[in-house]
């Protein structure tokens, strides 16, 4: 019960909160606040960095966080899962914080997970964290997936890389003063926001954003609480790595 309403405390997600635009190498996705994005024509659903089970984790190695992490992020997924009744779910790497990580859960967050995969395609994209998850953990394991011009992979590559779609690097923001978790693109390719509950993040100004994307065109879609807000990054303020206490102790 404790570990139930610690996951409903931190959720505030209405039906109707708004989703943004994006266009990446010409396919129109929405962007939603939690941070996910929606290929509707594919009624697909996007997500990267759970990194479940990092509570767990720290734990082995003594460092005391509390244990709600992996509920918190998969009633998070839950409310996700049923705003835009996906037929498929892409996970995008470091789903798990290790590859032992569906071992560690509790059997409450078993019965969740394989209740959110139940009647819909579910992919596990290997992440460097969890390059190779348990069967137990359920669904299908790919080193990347392609759909249309779109490739979807956990680390991006290096050079110019059209209709990438990659998480990893966990971009966040610093707009008026809070720091937020975003999606950066220049419409050829994104880095998605880390998903987790105890996922850290890198400011978009850090040096490993730049070899990315194309001069000038970087832009930032900004989460807040019910909806996407879209800035320029140049009006981001500049700030080093970036570790939310809330977060967790880590950005990758």
């Amino acid at each position: 019960m404790q570990r139930q309403e610690a996951a409903k405390r931190v959720i505030s997600s209405p039906a109707d909160a708004a989703a943004g635009d994006v266009v990446i190498a010409g396919v129109a996705l929405k962007i939603d606040p939690l941070g996910a994005l929606i290929h509707e024509a594919e009624r697909m659903l996007i997500v990267a960095d759970l990194h479940l089970e990092k509570g767990s984790s720290y734990a082995k190695r003594g460092v005391m966080l509390p244990p709600y992490d992996t509920g918190t992020t998969l009633a998070r997924l839950a409310v996700l899962i049923a705003r835009w009744s996906p037929r498929r779910v892409v996970a995008l790497g470091d789903s798990f914080h290790d590859n032992s990580g569906p071992e560690r859960m509790a059997a409450i967050d078993h019965a969740s997970l394989s209740a959110l995969q139940a009647g819909r395609d579910w992919i596990w994209v290997a992440g460097n964290h969890d390059p190779n998850i348990p069967a137990d953990a359920g669904g299908e394991r790919l080193p990347a997936l392609a759909i249309g011009p779109l490739h979807l992979r956990h680390e991006p590559r290096p050079g110019a890389q059209s209709g990438e779609i990659a998480g990893h690097l966990h971009p966040i923001a610093r707009i008026a003063g809070r720091r937020r978790r975003c999606l950066i693109t220049d419409g050829s390719r994104a880095v998605m926001p880390a998903f987790g509950a105890y996922a850290g993040g890198l400011n978009i100004h850090d040096a490993v954003f730049e070899p990315l994307f194309s001069r000038g065109r970087k832009r930032a879609h900004v989460l807040a609480e019910m909806q996407v807000f879209e800035v320029c990054a140049t009006r981001c303020h500049p700030e080093e790595l970036i570790r939310p206490i809330a977060w967790g102790m880590s950005s990758k």
